[in-house]
């Protein structure tokens, strides 16, 4: 075992139980209504990657299985935002933002040579974007709508002042939609000053040299943001044609 490896046993097991007791305990007392969440979603993280873990050997053996995995991480990941951005009708709309801000730009990063074109380094990569191109789209969608229904005055006076509707929609639903790439360009602007995120701790581990894991931490911010802000453009204009919209309210 490495030097920098993670001892897997009762103590890490007890830490982990420990851990999500405490993020728990600390959303429970100050009433954010996500302490249940916390703990669910700790379970499932544990269950999903040790599933993980038992098939990735299997899956890192050929490219198809390797396609395939990446097509369920979009599948989850579509049903995922769909569900965060609040019951929105059609959940399959929103794979477009996901899959167009998560393509290009690992394609970009392949067709450099930048990266190995081996499964064992496409598959992560691929995970890294289509989680970013996920958080943007749920954050962005989720603004967007709301926008439109609090603000929904403001879009009818567009239209009466002879705005189309998906000019009437831009303009009440892009400027807070564009909210949804603060945490990123937050964690790309004080990257190695504030945070030292998992790439750089994964290649240092892994017994790579700081520089390495600069270089890596690096890309992997940097092509965050393109595709973050692919998927959140997208996810707007989306919103404003009406393509993603939300299920009516019972009794209306």
């Amino acid at each position: 075992m490495g030097q920098g490896a993670i001892s897997v046993g009762f103590g890490f097991v007890a830490v982990l139980v420990v851990l999500a007791a405490v993020a728990a305990l600390a959303a429970l007392a100050g009433r954010l209504g996500v302490g249940r969440g916390v703990l669910t979603a700790s379970v499932r993280a544990v269950l999903q990657l040790a599933a993980v873990s038992l098939l990735i050997a299997a899956v890192l053996r050929s490219w198809w299985a390797t396609a395939a995995f990446i097509a369920l991480m979009v599948i989850v990941a579509s049903a995922t935002s769909a569900r965060r951005a609040s019951t929105i009708r059609r959940g399959w709309p929103v794979a477009a933002p996901i899959v167009a801000g998560a393509l290009p730009v690992g394609a970009i990063i392949v067709v450099s040579g930048t990266m190995p074109l081996t499964e064992v380094a496409v598959l992560p990569v691929a995970g890294i974007l289509i989680g970013g191109a996920m958080t943007a789209t749920s954050l962005s969608g989720r603004r967007a709508l709301d926008e439109l229904r609090d603000r929904h005055g403001e879009y009818e006076a567009a239209l009466a002042l002879g705005f189309l509707p998906r000019d009437a929609a831009l303009e009440v639903c892009r400027p807070t939609a564009g909210l949804a790439l603060t945490p990123a360009l937050d964690q790309t602007r004080t990257v190695g000053l504030v945070t030292l995120p998992g790439a750089f701790v994964g290649v240092l581990l892994g017994g790579g040299s700081a520089v390495q894991a600069g270089a890596t931490q690096l890309l992997v911010l940097v092509a965050l943001l393109a595709a973050e802000a692919i998927a959140a453009a997208l996810t707007v204009e989306l919103v404003a044609r009406g393509v993603v919209s939300r299920e009516p309210a019972a009794g209306r």
